[in-house]
């Protein structure tokens, strides 16, 4: 089961444990049907019972079916930065393009593996087929405290726009090789790869 970070869509925060499996079970349920039917076909009931708990269980922690697509997008983030975070652990420091492969490797997996991910992924893709700035800009924020020091560079607004810039350009290209390849075109990850390279080269070699 996965665990669920503070998310500011939850209506209450869990406080025992048991209440954190059970928000856990319904963001689990939540992410399967987004798979199954989609967000125009998810509602909060077909969730509950999913999830095996009361539709009351429910409603404790979201209005409604926006915020749970919303927390389920968070807790996206938190995995994919936790995942992130060991890759780095086990590669040289200092080394930005192993750290830039590691942030694409494992937005490629999750994107490939992740229940409900396709849809929601960090939170721009709801309602289908929207493109919104802040899931991007948190994304881009992230990786900036988290690599700065990796990489041995102040996180400063030079490095975060940088960032900014390639994430969005990543975003674009990945969802480019998903829609040409449903499990991602490899020739266009490769130039996507290879862009990335050569834009955050001019600042970080």
């Amino acid at each position: 089961m996965k665990p669920v970070p503070h998310a500011t869509s939850l209506r209450r925060a869990p406080v025992q444990r048991r209440s954190a499996e059970r928000l856990a079970r319904i963001l689990d349920a939540c992410a399967e049907l987004l798979d199954e039917v989609g967000y125009d076909g998810l509602s909060t009931r077909a969730v509950a019972v999913r999830a095996g708990v009361p539709i009351g269980s429910v409603y404790r922690f979201f209005g409604n079916k926006r915020q749970m697509a919303d927390a389920l997008a968070q807790r996206n983030l938190e995995l994919f930065t936790e995942h992130v975070i060991e890759r780095l652990e086990r590669a040289a420091a200092g080394d930005w393009r192993a750290a830039m492969d590691a942030v694409l490797d494992e937005y490629l997996m999750m994107k490939r593996t992740a229940p409900g991910f396709s849809l929601v992924d960090f939170g721009n893709q709801i309602p289908v087929g929207a493109r919104q700035d802040e899931p991007n800009s948190r994304v881009a924020d992230r990786l900036s405290e988290l690599l700065a020091a990796y990489i041995g560079r102040t996180p400063d607004e030079d490095l975060r726009r940088a960032f900014l810039v390639a994430v969005e350009s990543a975003d674009t290209l990945v969802q480019l090789a998903f829609r040409v390849d449903p499990a991602g075109d490899e020739a266009i990850i490769r130039e996507t790869r290879e862009l990335l390279r050569a834009y955050l080269g001019r600042l970080l070699d």
